[in-house]
């Protein structure tokens, strides 16, 4: 067939060595003669397999501790020839420049460099050029040239051969240019992002990035295509955790328990805390003198919506814990870890997702955030920012208590994860009302109050429990009838960022309702 092309001669250079001797053993047996570079070449022949030196293809060393090895004619002439073009052929045949029918490399490691958090000379110096430069070629010329960048693809590449006698069919090697092609627009992509962190400048062009971790079933919908990618940055997360039970997460799934373990994090460690997240939002948060009763007070904050919904733990899980989690229908728990005894709980239940990760992510930590626009897309830094009690401006005639500033810095954290416009009432140390995402802050506050007297009933409680509760408001109160509404709702003190052109009337009236109030001066809004 005229799209069969034989592999007579392969050259291989990779950083990874994953599954390379079981290759080009294969390659060897099969007839195909091996050129390779310094360490790749060493390992090749350690082994007892016949290798020839790029440099011997060449004419010249690998120089300038190895920056200068592939980049020559002889490499690129021998990558990019047409094999149909009689000019080509002779020009080949006039500098002594042989075919490449294979070539086999993987990059410096770059992304992995920058991960384990290596100084900028140690980065740029795993910023590879003659790699991507010799995958680029061979992908052009994918009509003669086969280009493997990946150890998955390695078994792919030998089933092939085996089944067509030593060639490779045109239909595989699209795919494998594909391949090459996104994995050095990943790679230039994490180098300039890199960049221009480093520079803290905004370039001209922006490219994402990302490793396919799993094709989805779907999107946010049955009709919807999706896939998951893995950015390569080892935050712990969704991205990085372990799946010990349950069918594969979901489109939706894999959103909102990031969301939820975003939200635990804000929290830290020290204090036993839990999070339950419903399409995004939270719908009870809490800390407790165990985890099994931080679940429990997190759950009391609205029952209804936790059905069903996401269970983020900011200790490593235990058997109470898990015990008390079963009891209802959850879709994901996701923590820094769980005990054997825990996991063993959860085995019973075989469509319960138990994901467990090596640590929390860190909420200060820099990085972006983007969102898709008709046309485009929006970037901005991710929300690192933090508020501390001596951030706080009282502007009230009555200062918060103790008590109630505990509960206000607590209650801030949560808002500032909870789509705007985003009301939250807690009460010693425990969510118990969230407004989110409502088109009016009246509205939200509204809303958080009436689900929170609904919980009172459920739980047979006297009052409402946002009697004696503080408030929470991600962005300003623009006119007093939102926190007049709190007020009502039985709040006794308020943070909020300020900031309003009736910031004086807001305060005027929170003097008047009795209310202690805060200014931020930083606002948390979650589109």
């Amino acid at each position: 067939m005229a799209n069969l092309v034989p592999v007579g001669r392969a050259l291989i250079s990779v950083s990874d060595k994953t599954g390379l001797m079981e290759l080009a053993r294969a390659l060897v047996a099969d007839g195909v003669e091996l050129i390779s570079t310094g360490g790749t070449a060493a390992l090749l022949r350690s082994c007892g397999l016949p290798v020839r030196d790029v440099a011997d293809v060449t004419g010249y060393p690998e120089m300038m501790d190895g920056r200068v090895k592939t980049l020559h004619p002889a490499v690129h002439g021998g990558l990019l020839a047409l094999r149909d073009d009689d000019e080509h052929l002779l020009a080949m045949a006039a500098h002594g420049i042989e075919p490449i029918d294979l070539l086999i490399v993987n990059l410096y490691p770059f992304e992995e460099t920058v991960a384990r958090g290596a100084d900028p000379a140690t980065c740029i110096e795993n910023i590879d050029v003659g790699g991507p430069a010799m995958i680029r070629a061979a992908a052009k010329n994918h009509r003669f040239v086969a280009v493997v960048t990946d150890p998955a693809d390695y078994a792919p590449l030998l089933a092939q051969m085996k089944a067509h006698r030593g060639a490779t069919e045109l239909a595989f090697r699209r795919t494998l240019a594909m391949q090459a092609f996104a994995r050095t627009a990943a790679y230039d992509a994490a180098v300039s992002g890199w960049m221009a962190g480093q520079l803290g400048q905004v370039p001209r062009h922006r490219a994402l990035a990302g490793r396919l971790a799993q094709t989805l079933r779907y999107g946010e919908n049955p009709h919807q295509a999706a896939a998951f990618y893995a950015d390569g940055s080892g935050r712990p997360g969704v991205a990085t955790a372990r799946q010990w039970q349950g069918k594969e997460l979901s489109y939706n799934n894999l959103n909102d328990t990031d969301a939820a373990f975003e939200l635990v994090a804000e929290l830290g460690s020290d204090q036993p805390a839990c999070a339950i997240i419903k399409h995004a939002n939270p719908c009870g948060v809490a800390y407790g003198s165990s985890l099994a009763i931080a679940y429990s007070r997190a759950y009391d904050c609205d029952r209804t919506s936790a059905f069903g919904g996401i269970v983020a733990l900011n200790q490593p899980l235990d058997e109470r814990t898990a015990r008390e989690i079963v009891r209802m229908f959850t879709e994901v728990v996701i923590a820094p870890g769980a005990s054997d005894e825990a996991r063993a709980v959860f085995a019973e239940k075989k469509n319960l997702r138990l994901l467990t990760t090596d640590g929390l992510p860190d909420p200060r930590a820099p990085g972006l955030a983007f969102r898709q626009v008709s046309g485009g897309f929006l970037v901005q830094d991710r929300d690192a920012a933090g508020t501390r009690r001596a951030d706080l401006r009282v502007v009230t005639r009555r200062a918060p208590t103790d008590r109630e500033v505990v509960d206000l810095l607590f209650a801030w954290k949560v808002a500032k994860h909870v789509k705007s416009n985003a009301i939250v009432y807690v009460h010693d140390g425990a969510t118990v009302g969230i407004g989110a995402g409502q088109m009016s802050r009246v509205d939200s506050t509204r809303i958080a109050a009436l689900k929170s007297g609904d919980m009172a009933d459920v739980l047979g409680l006297a009052t409402p429990r946002t009697q004696g509760s503080v408030v929470a408001s991600d962005a300003f109160f623009p006119f007093a009838d939102g926190l007049l509404a709190a007020a009502e709702a039985g709040a006794t003190a308020v943070i909020q960022p300020g900031g309003s052109m009736r910031d004086d009337e807001v305060i005027a009236a929170a003097d008047k309702a009795g209310l202690a109030m805060v200014f931020t001066g930083q606002r948390h809004f979650r589109h």
